[in-house]
């Protein structure tokens, strides 16, 4: 019976791929605290100029094009070996799609920037169809037509899938997360501070689980006295090693 193994990312495996982090001593918001309005639904829902300027920030933003990085790649590899069950993941850079991981395991907690939808009908986009037009259209509006509205265009709100601050989490997150982590073999924690909640519950999860717990960050957190396993090192280069190590022991565990 192969191993089943949890794992929860955070911005830490995507400094290596270019994007900075938020909160960390040279994160975004640490040195520009006046931008967390980016991502405030309130002053986006109310305001056209909140509006103008969180789409153009997101769209000259890093996480926009970003590309994934070795730490993203070893995740596909350790799925494609039939050992990741869970991939939650507190970024929205949708990074972990561009790599290949399938999005049966992905849950994006904290939302994700790949995807749009219109606040009034639900209407789906594709952020990039958004993100390519935002020349011609810097507040963008919903264009589908509606059928019970003598077919007029809808003309609500668009808005990234990324959870803005004053936002519930997606529906369900964190309830699957947890039911995943409580079942694996093992919980990994990589480049995740374990600051944010609900996502850093995961790791008590796991611990009263009796699941072992390994976290990979450059820096401390709070649940470091919880990990059977502390990895401090670069998560670009430690994190593939890992993935490696374990492939490598299920598959003579196998034999």
């Amino acid at each position: 019976m192969s191993k089943k193994i949890a794992v929860l990312t955070g911005a830490g495996i995507s400094t290596s791929a270019g994007i900075p982090d938020f909160r960390g001593p040279d994160g975004v918001w640490t040195k520009h605290p006046e931008q967390t309005k980016v991502y405030d639904i309130d002053a986006f829902l109310t305001n056209q100029k909140d509006r103008e300027y969180s789409w153009r920030w997101q769209k000259e933003s890093p996480v926009w094009n970003a590309q994934p990085g070795a730490a993203h790649k070893a995740l596909v590899k350790l799925e494609k070996a039939g050992l990741l069950t869970l991939l939650a993941t507190q970024n929205f850079d949708a990074l972990h799609e561009k790599a290949g991981n399938s999005p049966d395991i992905i849950v994006n907690l904290h939302g994700t920037i790949g995807t749009s939808h219109c606040m009034k009908c639900h209407a789906k986009y594709d952020t990039a169809d958004i993100m390519a037009r935002l020349d011609e259209e810097p507040d963008p509006h919903c264009h589908r037509r509606l059928k019970y509205q003598g077919d007029m265009p809808c003309n609500g709100i668009i808005k990234t899938d990324v959870v803005y601050f004053g936002e519930m989490l997606p529906d369900g997150a964190m309830e699957k997360s947890m039911r995943l982590v409580s079942q694996a073999d093992e919980f990994w924690v990589i480049g995740s501070t374990l600051e944010v909640f609900p996502a850093a519950s995961l790791a008590p999860v796991a611990a009263q689980a009796g699941v072992p717990v390994t976290i990979m960050n450059m820096g401390k957190t709070q649940y470091d006295n919880i990990a059977t396993r502390l990895i401090h090192e670069d998560i670009a280069v430690a994190l593939p090693k890992l993935v490696d190590e374990t492939i490598a022991e299920a598959q003579a565990d196998e034999q």
